[in-house]
């Protein structure tokens, strides 16, 4: 596959990967929070994330690039006279070089864990971003892995519809819903395949 265009800045991606060949990225439940930990390290600095599920293989998330004067903001404290943006992209590559070297590590393996390059779809109308929300939200169901998607804990479905902490811009996609209930309706209503129709590409 041939390598596609960066992230751009102050855009919203559909952002996905996969284990290499297929093979498992997670499988105890310590490696999600540790992979979380480390998107939080690598990823918060240069985007805002409003929707996520890890699953067994494979991963998605909703993000969008900040500008680069909201990465200064978000990174700097007091003097950024050496400040410099960061790209997107390799922030990806950083979080995925990250995370299977402690994974490689733990389970005595080599070479390399995720699909290279790591699969983008650049989001750009509102019915897209509600209709992406509520796909990632419901993927392990939509895979098999549970029988009702609200029993995976690996996703953003719970941070979303609570109020709980949490740094994910809750507030932005509870606005595209119309608010809470109407997130948690549109989340419990049957998906048809237009719902997921074009979300991804295999």
């Amino acid at each position: 596959m041939p390598n596609p265009p960066l992230l751009s800045e102050g855009c919203t991606y559909h952002v996905y990967n996969r284990g290499n060949a297929g093979d498992d990225i997670f499988v105890e439940s310590r490696n999600y929070a540790y992979f979380l930990e480390k998107y939080a390290a690598a990823i918060w600095p240069v985007a805002d994330t409003y929707a996520y599920c890890l699953l067994r293989n494979h991963f998605h998330v909703l993000i969008r690039t900040l500008m680069p004067e909201e990465q200064r903001e978000r990174t700097t404290d007091g003097d950024s006279s050496a400040w410099r943006p960061l790209s997107a992209s390799r922030q990806f590559g950083a979080l995925f070089g990250s995370y299977a070297l402690g994974y490689n590590k733990t389970y005595e393996r080599t070479g390399s864990l995720f699909e290279h390059p790591f699969r983008r779809i650049r989001v750009e109308s509102e019915a897209h971003l509600y209709r992406l929300v509520v796909y990632i939200d419901r993927n392990a169901q939509h895979h098999g892995f549970v029988a009702d998607f609200r029993e995976w804990r690996h996703s953003s479905y719970h941070a979303l519809a609570s109020t709980r902490a949490t740094r994910l811009r809750r507030d932005v996609v509870l606005d595209w819903f119309g608010g809470v209930e109407a997130f948690v309706a549109a989340h419990e209503a049957p998906p048809s395949d237009d719902d997921v129709a074009g979300l991804v590409v295999e």
